[in-house]
């Protein structure tokens, strides 16, 4: 039904475009059509014509309606908590405040009983200390993986001069760029385009058309400020756009594919270090557990990677490889070979 709708929107937002006295005029002009080329209004039953357009009106009336609830409450849940999260916040500092002394450290004297205890404890933290010092010195002995660590770090340095260049996320995860600044989550994408005129702007002034792979966005009779191809494809029928304070447009996009995070939001945009990222924990906990676990897992290994540090495949792997050392130190691994 959604791809049945959409069909005619490029060219119904064409004629509404053309329309500078907005929805009242197009309106007008649909019913023109039917009154001159065809007989809507004479053909059928006397009422049928009304019957019709208020069945119609009504039917779509509910859908926008339940559409604009939903957003609503989307924006409202989002909003609480982050107010939430602040609050929590402020009142972790506040505790911390009022109790610093909790953190200090504190002396205490020991009973000859407890000295030797804890004397005993540090003895044999460190024989467990040299054991497992001395694993990991015949793990590296004649190890041909060391020179396959090296051209990794290579490569990994070689990640980091090509990031270098790319921009650092805002606060919402996007970018603040001279004429514009959008923001995003795993899901959907909102751009925020100010005008510096000096009216408040009303739809007949501005010229948004958004496709599934194209934005268009700027004031009529003046060159827009985006026109060009998006990063990626979004649902059309749940994207939308509104005038705010009468100086800005807001556009919302839903994004297809909800486990990407855009580098840029039009092609011609300077690209985003998406390796910086830092997606909310609201956000995540809407997933369900599997697609949750699945981003948890990319966002740990794509850290791990940008420090120099093994993935979670590989941490496995060593782990595996320093238990069964460790339950065979009769064994000798200093001429073993490990891939």
């Amino acid at each position: 039904m959604g791809e049945e709708e959409e069909k005619f929107d490029g060219m119904l937002l064409a004629m509404a475009q053309q329309h500078e006295g907005g929805v009242q005029e197009l309106v007008n002009t649909f019913f023109g059509f039917l009154r001159r080329k065809t007989d809507f209004f004479t053909g059928a039953n006397v009422g049928a014509p009304e019957k019709l357009v208020h069945e119609s009106f009504s039917h779509h009336n509910k859908l926008a309606q339940k559409a604009h609830r939903e957003k609503l409450a989307k924006q409202e849940k989002e909003h609480r908590e982050k107010t939430e999260r602040a609050a929590k916040l402020a009142k972790e500092e506040e505790r911390k405040k009022k109790k610093p002394e909790e953190n200090e450290p504190k002396i205490k004297e020991l009973t000859d009983e407890e000295a030797e205890k804890l004397q005993s404890e540090i003895d044999q933290k460190k024989v467990e200390e040299k054991k497992k010092n001395e694993n990991a010195s015949m793990k590296n002995t004649e190890n041909p993986s060391k020179e396959t660590d090296a051209k990794g770090s290579d490569s990994e340095g070689e990640e980091d001069e090509k990031d270098k260049d790319k921009l650092k996320p805002n606060s919402g995860n996007g970018a603040d760029l001279p004429n514009y600044r959008w923001t995003q989550t795993l899901s959907e994408v909102d751009l925020l385009v100010p005008f510096d005129v000096s009216f408040r702007l009303k739809g007949k002034d501005v010229g948004v058309d958004i496709q599934r792979r194209h934005l268009k966005v700027g004031l009529k009779g003046h060159p827009p400020v985006i026109d060009c191809d998006l990063y990626n494809e979004v649902k059309v029928e749940e994207s939308s756009w509104l005038i705010e304070d009468g100086k800005i447009i807001t556009v919302h996009l839903e994004k297809i594919n909800k486990m990407e995070w855009w580098s840029k939001i039009v092609t011609t945009d300077p690209e985003l270090n998406t390796k910086k990222i830092c997606p909310e924990n609201s956000k995540l906990s809407d997933l369900d557990n599997e697609t949750r676990g699945m981003v948890e897992k990319m966002m740990y290994d794509q850290r791990q990677k940008s420090m120099g540090l093994p993935t979670s495949e590989e941490q496995k792997k060593q782990d595996i490889l320093q238990k069964f050392m460790a339950q065979h130190p009769e064994m000798d691994f200093s001429k073993a070979k490990f891939s």
